[in-house]
């Protein structure tokens, strides 16, 4: 089957589950060949000790109607991301999409704590896995990007712009990583956009991640069971809507009037008119700003 991305080469860095695999999958509905790395491979597990695998995203990528392509890569090592943009530039000649959603951080962030009590380096590893490698691997994909005009960079990040700009995101090293990745994306607009390519930053909502479901202690298909711990819950949305949202992107001729912008799963669903698994358009970032920031009873009418 054809797609609107048929013929685009697509490399999602960080792809192994969340967001990463996410988007993947609907590039690979979309029919782009999709190169997805990450640390986690059937033969060895990476930090965060998961089963999820590249190899699971390249296969659910052919299974969607792509081609998915799994490469063993650490985007902290320079020449790991050197030679994996070599090979695709060996074996596609060209790079349409770059998806920058590494990330690695979840098990070093510590709730609500201040800088002088947080783990040192724990802290100072968050920047190297959420900021480094986007900027290590922008640095080695971006000219073979912009061999073809039109290209993409996705800056996968976790808040827009205007709320990470009045609220405080966690702790110091959190909101220093999210906040960074917004400015890398407006940075890098800059810097693309006179060379016919387009950056934005985007973030997800309230994301059901495979581990945020662990963490409620339920699978997709009863994801609502978790509403009884966490009420506001009712607002989240799949991996894939984001997935769809950069799918969106990549096949819009007139992307470049979003070039340098902040951008959410969310908003595009409303200029796109895409929709969730379960056919809703869930708006999270209005929600939180509205509901349950505001310390509204969890009310989702309206917003999904």
């Amino acid at each position: 089957m054809s797609g609107p991305l048929e013929g685009k080469v697509a490399l999602v860095a960080g792809a192994t589950r969340g967001a990463g695999r996410g988007i993947a999958v609907e590039l690979g509905a979309a029919g782009a060949t999709v190169y997805v790395t990450g640390r986690s491979t059937r033969a060895r597990r990476s930090e965060y000790d998961r089963p999820e695998t590249i190899e699971d995203t390249a296969d659910l990528v052919t299974a969607a109607g792509g081609q998915g392509i799994a490469v063993a890569a650490d985007h902290l090592d320079k020449s790991a991301v050197r030679d994996l943009v070599d090979r695709v530039a060996d074996e596609r000649g060209r790079l349409d999409v770059l998806v920058n959603d590494i990330w690695g951080g979840e098990n070093l962030f510590e709730w609500d704590t201040p800088v002088w009590e947080h783990d040192l380096d724990n802290g100072l590893r968050l920047l190297r896995l959420a900021v480094e490698t986007h900027a290590v691997t922008s640095h080695y994909a971006l000219p073979l990007l912009l061999r073809h005009p039109g290209g993409l960079v996705v800056e996968v990040t976790d808040g827009t712009t205007d709320y990470n700009r009045d609220t405080y995101r966690v702790n110091l090293f959190y909101d220093l990583a999210k906040t960074s990745v917004l400015r890398m994306a407006f940075a890098l607009g800059h810097e693309l956009g006179p060379r016919g390519a387009t950056a934005v930053a985007l973030t997800p909502g309230w994301m059901r991640s495979e581990v945020m479901l662990d963490a409620y202690g339920v699978r997709e298909e009863n994801w609502r069971d978790a509403l009884a711990r966490e009420p506001h819950f009712a607002i989240s949305e799949t991996p894939r809507f984001t997935g769809r949202a950069v799918a969106a992107l990549a096949a819009d001729p007139d992307v470049a009037r979003f070039n340098g912008r902040s951008l959410s799963s969310g908003g595009l669903a409303r200029v796109y008119g895409f929709t969730d698994l379960d056919g809703s358009r869930p708006d999270a970032w209005r929600y939180l700003v509205e509901v349950q920031d505001a310390g509204k009873p969890a009310d989702v009418t309206g917003y999904r």
